[in-house]
C-alpha cells in the first residue's frame, strides 16, 4: 500500500474525485490543506506527513508553484515538478518554449510597455487576442477587434498596474470552428480528449459553460500533444489544442493542475485512476 497525499486550497470535484479513486485502489490517502501548512528553512522531510508523493491541486498557481518549492526542498516526490509548474502557469513561458520545440502554436506577440504593445497591435493588424499572461478559466481573455478596443483595455491595465499588467501578451485570432479540445497527458500517455464547444461567445471554457464533446484521439492529436507535454517538462497535464483552417492542429495552452470534471463525464478512461496510477509509479521510482 502506498502513501498518497493531495494538496489542495480549494477541495473542487477533481479533488474529491481523486480522493475517492486512491482510497477505492487501497492507497493510504489524505488530504492536505496548503492554506495551514507551515514549512521553514529549518524543516526536514519527518517533521510532515506528506507520504510516498504527492499530487500539488491548489487553485492558486502562486500558492501551489511556492508549495511545490517546499516540497521538493524537502526531497518529497510531487507531480507536478516546479519546473514544470512554473512553465505552464505562465503563459509566455509557455509559448516560447512550445515555439522552442517546434510545437505547431499561434503567432504570439510580446510587449512591455502599453506604447510598445499598441505598436505592436499596428503592425501586425488587427484582430489579436490580448491575454493575462498568469491566469484560468478565460478570465481576461479578450479580443481586440480595433484601436478603440485597445486603447480602452490597455487604459484599464495602466490604471491597476499590477506586475502582470506590465506584460502585454498578445496572439494571433486562428481561424477555426466554434469549439477547441483538451486533452489530459499522463506521463507518456494521451488519456482522453474532448471538444470544448462554444455557447456563441468567443470562448471555449468548460468553467463558463462550454459543452464536453468526446473527441476521437488521432495519431495527428496525440503525437502534437506529446510534444508539447515534453517541451514543459511533462507529468500530468491538459493540452489546449485548435484546429486552424490552414495549419491544422495548434496548441495554445498546457495546464499544470488540469480540471477533468467535464472530459471524464464523456471519457472513456477512468481519467482519476490513471492519474493515481501514474503518481504511484513516480514514488516507486
Amino acid at each position: 500500500m502506498s502513501k498518497i497525499r493531495i494538496v489542495y486550497d480549494r477541495v473542487r470535484t477533481e479533488e474529491k474525485m481523486l480522493e475517492e479513486k486512491a482510497i477505492e485502489l487501497g492507497h493510504d490517502t489524505k488530504m492536505i490543506d496548503a492554506k495551514v501548512t507551515q514549512v521553514s528553512t529549518e524543516s526536514k522531510k519527518n517533521d510532515f506527513d506528506f507520504g510516498d508523493v504527492v499530487l500539488e491541486r491548489c487553485v492558486s498557481y502562486f500558492r501551489g508553484l511556492h508549495f511545490t518549492a517546499c516540497l521538493e526542498f524537502l526531497d518529497v516526490p510531487v507531480i507536478n515538478k516546479y519546473e514544470v509548474a512554473n512553465n505552464c502557469g505562465n503563459k509566455m513561458i509557455t509559448s516560447l518554449l512550445l515555439k522552442k520545440h517546434n510545437v505547431p502554436t499561434p503567432k504570439t506577440y510580446f510587449s512591455f510597455s502599453p506604447e510598445a504593445a499598441l505598436e505592436n497591435l499596428e503592425k501586425v493588424g488587427y484582430p489579436l487576442v490580448i491575454k493575462p499572461i498568469v491566469g484560468s478559466w478565460g478570465r481576461g481573455v479578450i479580443p481586440l477587434k480595433d484601436r478603440e478596443t485597445a486603447d480602452a483595455i490597455i487604459e484599464v491595465r495602466e490604471l491597476s498596474d499590477g506586475p502582470l499588467d506590465r506584460i502585454y501578451y498578445l496572439q494571433e485570432m486562428i481561424k477555426r470552428p466554434p469549439r477547441d479540445i483538451r486533452v489530459i497527458v499522463v506521463g507518456d500517455q494521451v488519456i482522453s480528449a474532448m471538444y470544448r464547444t462554444s455557447s456563441g461567445g468567443f470562448k471555449t471554457n468548460i468553467a463558463l459553460g462550454a459543452e464536453p464533446i468526446l473527441c476521437e484521439i488521432t495519431k495527428e492529436l496525440e503525437d502534437v500533444c506529446m510534444k508539447a507535454s515534453k517541451a514543459v517538462g511533462g507529468g500530468i497535464l491538459g493540452v489546449d489544442v485548435m484546429e486552424d483552417e490552414k495549419r491544422g492542429l495548434v496548441v495554445h495552452e498546457v495546464n499544470n493542475t488540469v480540471e477533468f470534471k467535464g472530459l471524464s463525464k464523456v471519457s472513456k478512461k477512468n481519467i482519476p485512476k490513471e492519474m493515481i496510477d501514474f503518481a504511484i509509479k513516480q514514488a516507486i521510482k
